[in-house]
């Protein structure tokens, strides 16, 4: 938790942003795995800790935009509670810290809610992503569970994303040193990937370093030497010498900020010619946009830096051809990265998602394309210091959608479907780094860039610690 001085600064950013009515963030709540008393790992909603800190279930927090109050609502523990969990602190204690001075029982916030409403006081909510929330809502505000996205408050929704998209110092300061635990889960992948090696033994040794520094992986872990999948969790691949092995893994801190990085490299240490080729390619995409970003820029425009990148080294290779500039223009790149370049980042590893990617990544300024690839492009927006966000280029050879496209002789006068034949089985590469945008450019976040040179992978893939 941050100091209260934060909380109260961005309640009140928000306060301003905002006209009249309620504004209503609910806390999330134990979540049953496969019964009731048996739950998920507990993970409070991301907006409720940004405005609240709280971070224990059963809890709601209420801006009251015309009195100009903060109130919480949640229950002390009894004697059950206690014999089970150990002493808590109370709910005027935990308020307290966060600058809240009015709390409730949360039996009491229906009542306050209905008399808002009766009142015909507006009641602005975000959309809730989980079901418990939707039940909830709905048995708050009479709305029907299937009508509460459509009923979400825009006003609220833009307030949020213009407010949390900017990182402030103590976020960032939080994002750098919590990279370095990002740093330790790739470079222990790095070091246990070798001959004989089973995926799953890899991602448990990943998923261990982030438990142990109090915190948890911020995704499910990707790693497979099918890296042509996306995302792919399927762990039970035995590795050989030569095998491609991708890497996409994050921590999330005892905060819930989050990392998300993403490494490829050759069991034994060493690319093959073919392999090498291909990743340098993706690399220069990747460090392209890093030297590139800046506030003003439009990340789409980051997005296509990337794309240019990989179909100028594509041409050098003999796989793609013609024009660069229209091939990239006509999406023919996609079939090699069918994925946009990146995506916000902070207390959600896809920050804000479930308030709507639109919001978040487009805003008023620009209308998501409808293009094959670049239409899953999650962040195009013009660049702004205190961004934190992602730079993921990839090139990958899938052969259903290879075989797809030749089928349909598809962007043919830009794509070598016969050198295709040599690639089928080659897999994906996918080269990812955390970046904040500053008042005259971009910086990776963290103080050591993880391994990804060449020669940097060949000095530490297999090595053992």
């Amino acid at each position: 938790m941050f100091k209260r001085e934060v909380y109260l600064q961005r309640r009140l950013q928000l306060r301003n942003s905002l006209n009249s009515g309620l504004v209503l963030i609910l806390g999330n709540s134990e979540s049953p795995y496969n019964y009731p008393s048996n739950t998920y790992p507990f993970r409070q909603d991301s907006n409720f800790l940004y405005f609240f800190g709280i971070d224990h279930p059963g809890f709601a927090g209420v801006l009251d935009l015309d009195e100009g109050q903060d109130l919480i609502f949640g229950d002390d523990v009894d004697m059950d509670d206690i014999i089970w969990m150990g002493p808590q602190p109370s709910v005027s204690e935990q308020a307290y810290n966060v600058g809240v001075e009015h709390t409730h029982a949360f039996s009491a916030l229906s009542e306050y809610l209905k008399k808002a409403i009766a009142k015909g006081r507006k009641i602005h909510f975000t959309p809730p992503s989980r079901g418990e929330n939707k039940l909830m809502l709905e048995s708050l505000t009479g709305i029907k569970a299937s009508e509460l996205k459509a009923s979400a408050s825009v006003e609220l929704i833009k307030a949020i994303v213009k407010l949390r998209n900017i990182k402030d110092a103590n976020e960032i300061a939080h994002l750098d040193e919590i990279q370095k635990v990002g740093y330790l889960m790739h470079t222990t992948a790095m070091r246990l990937a070798s001959e004989g090696a089973h995926e799953q033994m890899i991602a448990a040794a990943v998923e261990h370093v982030a438990l142990q520094h109090g915190g948890q992986v911020s995704f499910p872990v990707i790693l497979s030497k099918r890296g042509e999948t996306l995302h792919n969790h399927y762990h039970n691949n035995i590795l050989t010498n030569g095998d491609l092995l991708l890497v996409d893994c994050g921590f999330e801190s005892p905060l819930h900020y989050a990392t998300d990085n993403t490494r490829t490299f050759a069991i034994g240490g060493t690319f093959s010619t073919k392999q090498k080729e291909i990743y340098e390619i993706v690399l220069a995409a990747n460090n392209a946009v890093t030297a590139a970003v800046k506030p003003g820029l439009f990340y789409k425009e980051m997005h296509i830096l990337a794309a240019r990148t990989i179909t100028k080294g594509l041409k050098h290779l003999g796989l793609m051809k013609g024009d660069i500039d229209e091939a990239v223009a006509a999406g023919a790149h996609a079939l090699f990265m069918p994925h946009g370049l990146g995506h916000m980042m902070g207390l959600d590893v896809h920050d804000m998602e479930d308030m709507g990617e639109n919001y978040v990544g487009y805003g008023d300024e620009l209308e998501r394309s409808t293009q094959f690839g670049t239409a899953y492009l999650r962040l195009a927006r013009k660049l702004q210091p205190g961004f934190v966000l992602t730079n993921e280029p990839g090139i990958y050879f899938i052969p259903a959608l290879i075989d797809q496209w030749h089928s349909q002789s598809l962007h043919s006068d830009f794509i070598n479907y016969d050198k295709l034949k040599d690639y089928r089985d080659f897999g994906g590469i996918r080269l990812e780094d955390d970046l904040l945008i500053t008042e005259h450019g971009g910086r990776m976040l963290g103080n050591q860039r993880i391994p990804v040179t060449a020669e940097e992978l060949k000095a530490i893939v297999g090595k053992g610690f």
